[in-house]
């Protein structure tokens, strides 16, 4: 049963990897953003009915939510940059065939294909955590979790600026540019992670979980236009439950599942992804309302009449703060635990969507609010990955990332479908139009502040962490972080890898394997030859080295399961002979 494959010498992590990586989450982002600026011309510009045009967006939201969780499995058992790049390269077919068509079915289908592109923000997160030191991975983790509202946050104004100034499809273009620079830069800069899972691809498990979420998601995206209780939303509804069920007994009883239900079912797991629903939620409301009180006129009474542009660039300080949050979450959860910094983040959207129900009056405060939210959904965004990480076995990382952007994919959906439905509910109409009214968003903020509370509650069962190694800063230089790494371990086992005659042998691959023979943790050697490796549960784990031009080793261990260090130093035989 191979776990790792590593015929031939890892490249060296660039510190580049982290700026790339969040650059392909921006990508991401933007390719989702592309269209708000000429939501409301849709219609007009495809010659179709507004019902047929909602697929534009509809159709991205919902292979979006299917690829995430498939290619954070794919990456797990073949590679995650071979499924990031596959990932990317998609996205660009289909913004390609967006960008040349003025047809409803082949812009769907175009829509549709940039949609997988989704995967990339597990697979990114996954890459760093089988490559990067652990004093590096919290703030770069965090940095990659919130580059979705980022890249959100900063294509809105551009996508507003060139939907003003040119023909529409040059924006599919300009993402399709981004997506080719996107694969350029990974192929230069990222290395393949060594890292595998076991098994093989639980095909049925993926098909019965696309089915399953297209039942789910269709009826929440179009129930406001099909009707709530009519009998194809209920229908659907009720086909969705039937199969997720379904779903569940094959995948408690495959050997080796599309999604670890019993992982899943862990509390920290489970409250985390019931968390970040809600933080889905809080993300897309702000995003739906702010734009719209901005651009509406005056002469409503309560519209603030500014252009798609300028109200694009008031609402990008929302991905902006986002971003600056990231450093910030480092050095908070270094200290505290991301459980802390989590509740502090729905603390701080609390606050904001509180605040902007009476603060809705001038352009000003709007760019208030965008900042608070920002800095509140930065801190609870950057804080899932972690909690998440900390959680599983290393091996499924990439699946266990990918379902908790699902998760994410799920509130904003359902944050988009009831938002949409309060708005049209409570819109005034005048010669045919339906122009939202200040009471409606007035409702779609307190349904935000509901929704972050009821996280808030979730996060507040979440067990106590204590600030783990993969949180903590940089150190001052290479040989202290690793000292530092090999100190702060709390629960797992430490030591150094050495050569025959006793010296460090640095960048060796150790591996953690658990008493199933599933890879429970990996990680490199420091220069100094020093490992460190954290252990999900008590019991026997086997660790094996391996080096270039030496034989691997393998040494069997115990761990008791409390917050004591094991140390344990791994000893590689003598050079090997090359052919």
């Amino acid at each position: 049963m191979t776990h790792t494959t590593n015929d031939q010498p890892a490249r060296r992590p660039s510190g580049a990897i982290v700026p790339v990586l969040a650059f392909a989450g921006i990508v991401v982002a933007v390719m989702q953003t592309l269209l708000v600026p000429v939501i409301k011309d849709l219609p007009q510009l495809l010659s179709t009915s507004p019902s047929n045009a909602t697929w534009v967006l509809t159709s991205t939201l919902l292979s979006g939510a299917v690829a995430t969780p498939i290619m954070g499995r794919l990456g797990d058992l073949y590679g995650k940059r071979r499924m990031l790049l596959a990932s990317l390269a998609v996205m660009v077919v289909g913004a390609l065939i967006s960008g040349l068509t003025s047809a409803v079915l082949p812009m769907i289908v175009g829509r549709t294909l940039q949609g997988f592109a989704m995967g990339a923000i597990p697979l990114g997160i996954g890459l760093m955590r089988d490559m990067l030191p652990r004093e590096r991975l919290g703030s770069a983790m965090a940095l990659m979790s919130s580059s979705i509202g980022v890249g959100g946050g900063l294509a809105l104004p551009a996508a507003a600026l060139i939907a003003q100034h040119a023909n529409w499809h040059a924006l599919f273009f300009g993402a399709a540019g981004l997506g080719a620079l996107s694969i350029i830069l990974t192929l230069l800069v990222v290395p393949e992670s060594p890292a595998r899972a076991e098994g093989s691809f639980d095909v049925l498990g993926a098909l019965g979980l696309s089915a399953g979420l297209v039942l789910l998601l269709l009826p929440i995206t179009k129930g406001s236009d099909w009707g709530w209780t009519s009998g194809t939303t209920l229908g659907l509804f009720a086909a969705s439950a039937v199969v997720l069920v379904l779903w569940g007994l094959l995948e408690l009883r495959v050997s080796a599942p599309l999604v670890d239900l019993r992982t899943t079912a862990r509390r920290e797991v489970l409250l985390t992804n019931l968390a970040s629903i809600m933080v889905g939620v809080s993300f897309y409301v702000v995003s739906l309302v702010l734009p719209q009180l901005l651009q509406l006129p005056t002469a409503t009474g309560y519209g603030l009449g500014q252009s798609m542009v300028v109200a694009g660039l008031l609402v990008a300080p929302l991905g902006l703060t986002m971003m600056f949050t990231a450093p910030v979450y480092a050095r908070l959860s270094a200290k505290y635990g991301p459980k802390i910094t989590l509740i502090l983040g729905m603390l701080i959207i609390a606050i904001g969507y509180g605040a902007g129900l009476g603060l809705m009056s001038a352009a000003w405060q709007s760019l208030v609010i965008a900042v608070v939210l920002g800095a509140g959904i930065g801190l609870a965004y950057s804080s899932l990955p972690a909690l998440i990480v900390g959680a599983v076995p290393a091996s499924e990382t990439g699946a266990a990332n990918g379902l908790n952007t699902l998760m994410r994919s799920i509130g904003t959906s359902v944050s988009s479908a009831v938002i949409g439905m309060v708005l049209a509910n409570t819109a005034h109409h005048v010669n045919g139009l339906a122009i939202p009214t200040m009471h409606g968003f007035r409702v779609s903020f307190l349904i935000a502040t509901g929704a972050v509370l009821l996280g808030l509650l979730l996060a507040l069962f979440l067990p106590g962490q204590r600030p783990s190694a993969t949180t903590q800063l940089r150190a001052s230089s290479e040989e202290d972080a690793n000292l530092k790494r090999a100190d702060e371990v709390l629960r797992g086992f430490r030591g150094r890898v050495l050569d025959a005659e006793g010296t460090p042998v640095a960048r060796a691959k150790v591996t953690l394997i658990d008493r199933r023979g599933r890879q429970a943790g990996a990680t490199l050697s420091g220069e100094d030859g020093s490992y460190a490796l954290t252990v999900p549960a008590e019991g026997p784990y086997v660790l094996a080295a391996t080096a270039v031009g030496h034989a691997p080793h393998a040494s069997s261990a115990t761990h008791a399961g409390d917050d004591r260090p094991v140390d344990l130093d791994l000893s590689l035989p003598g050079e090997t002979v090359s052919a």
